[in-house]
This record gives C-alpha cells, sequence and structure tokens, in this order.
C-alpha cells in the first residue's frame, strides 16, 4: 500500500514546531516553572502566537498590514529575548557582587555590541529617514534584527559563563537555569551559523536566469528550515529538562515536611 503526503517542508516544521511549543508551555505551566522563569515562559507564548499568527493569517490580510504585524511581533520577541537573558543571568549568577556585575555585564555588551556592528551589512544613514509608513517598518524591522542578533550574542556569552562557572553560584550542572541557556545558546549559535551561511552565498551567487533564481530561493529554504530542525530538538530538550525536578529538589521537600510534622 502506497501512502500520499502532500506536506511540504515547511509545513511538517511548523506543526511539529508549533505542537512542541504547546508540550513546553504545559510543562511550565503544570510544573510550576512559570513561577520561575516568567519572562522565558512569557517568550515561548509570544513565539507560538506569532506562528499561529502566521498560519491564520498569511494570505489573507494586505501584505502591508502583514508587515506590520509581523515586524512588531519580531521586535517584541527581541526584546523579550534580552528580558530572558536578564532573567537567565540573574537566576545563574545570583551571589555575584554588584561590582562584579556591573563589570562582568559591561564587558559582554562591549563584545557583543562589537559583533552587532560589523555583522552583517548596514543601511546608508541617509536613506534611513522616517517620512513614510513603509520607511518606519524598514527601521522597525532593522531594529528587530540588530537586537536580535544582540540577544543571541550575549545569549551565547552568557551560556559559556555558566558552564564554566556556574557551578560555583546557582547554575549547577543539570539546574534548569543551565539547560534553558544550553538550549538557548545551542539555538542563538544555530541561528548565526545560518545566517553567516547565507551571507556568504548570498554575496557569491548572482543568478542570471530565472531557473538560477528559483534554485537560489529553494537552497535559502533549505538552509533556514535547518534552524527550524534545530528549534524542534531544543523545544523537546527543554520539555524532557523542565518535567525532571532539580537535583536536590525531593531532599528539601522531605526536610519541608519534616519541619513542618514537628511543627
Amino acid at each position: 500500500m502506497h501512502f500520499n503526503f502532500d506536506f511540504t517542508a515547511l509545513q511538517v516544521l511548523w506543526t511539529l514546531t508549533f505542537a512542541s511549543l504547546l508540550v513546553l508551555l504545559v510543562v511550565l505551566l503544570g510544573r510550576d516553572r512559570m513561577r520561575f522563569f516568567p519572562w522565558f515562559t512569557a517568550s515561548i507564548v509570544l513565539t507560538a502566537l506569532r506562528l499561529l499568527t502566521s498560519r491564520l493569517l498569511f494570505g489573507k490580510l494586505p501584505p502591508m498590514l502583514l508587515n506590520e504585524i509581523f515586524i512588531t511581533i519580531g521586535l517584541l520577541l527581541a526584546l523579550l529575548g534580552l528580558l530572558v537573558v536578564v532573567e537567565m543571568a540573574r537566576r545563574a549568577f545570583k551571589g555575584l557582587g554588584r561590582a562584579q556585575w556591573i563589570a562582568n555585564a559591561a564587558g559582554a555588551l562591549l563584545v557583543a555590541g562589537f559583533v552587532v556592528a560589523f555583522w552583517g551589512p548596514w543601511p546608508a544613514w541617509k536613506t534611513m529617514k522616517v517620512d513614510s509608513l513603509m520607511a518606519s517598518l524598514r527601521l522597525l524591522q532593522l531594529i528587530a534584527q540588530k537586537l536580535d542578533l544582540l540577544v543571541n550574542v550575549l545569549t551565547v556569552e552568557l551560556g559559556l559563563l555558566v558552564v564554566l562557572f556556574g557551578r560555583r553560584y546557582a547554575a549547577a550542572w543539570r539546574s534548569h537555569t543551565q539547560r534553558i541557556l544550553i538550549g538557548l545558546s545551542t539555538l542563538a549559535i544555530g541561528q548565526m551559523a545560518v545566517q553567516g551561511v547565507w551571507q556568504l552565498i548570498a554575496m557569491k551567487a548572482v543568478p542570471t536566469t530565472q531557473v538560477e533564481y528559483e534554485r537560489l530561493l529553494a537552497l535559502r529554504d533549505k538552509v533556514f528550515n535547518s534552524v527550524g530542525v534545530v528549534y524542534i530538538v531544543v523545544i523537546v530538550w527543554w520539555i524532557v529538562c523542565l518535567w525532571i525536578d532539580e537535583p536536590g529538589t525531593e531532599a528539601v521537600a522531605g526536610v519541608q515536611e519534616d519541619a513542618e510534622s514537628h511543627a
């Protein structure tokens, strides 16, 4: 018996990603992880909303309105990503002094700012005029893209610091904070790698025919779909890790129950 499945790779990725995000939200809410990671939970909710919105509204609204909606959501996701980095840093390095906090944060921002400044093309300043709706959308899109890149670099930096020094503070191995950061760092590295690869391809590839142009678009879809696969793997990692209690949680709960029974 032969089965025909008329699903594209993009549709399969969308379905698996959305289903995985829903399961992750169930774990975050059901296992009471949202109380410890509210901004991370909010970012997952907004990501799921963006996926659902793309499926429901694509092709049903004017292109300009769609651009306004998705650029706004992208900017909100980038801002939430920055809050997630701060949230993870505060939980991971809970016992760090104020002076060390300021020094480390300044160093991380300096490195990340340097990467953002030299990564990818920047439009000419004279073209960045907010004199029309289209110009405003282009500016917002640029801000969202650069802020997203800044968040990715900061995430990788924080993930490396947690792996190296987290055990001394509040992000020991198998802690939820460290495992979330491992997933975030993996996703950030994957996104930056794909962006870098595509920039190299786009710089060298100069299609001269419609066939070559269509092949280039197909290659672009495959390159960016690889990030979707990485994202699904990361979500599954979060689901498993966040479902399991952190080491020592049961012992602490037992001590609290004994104290309450003797009170």
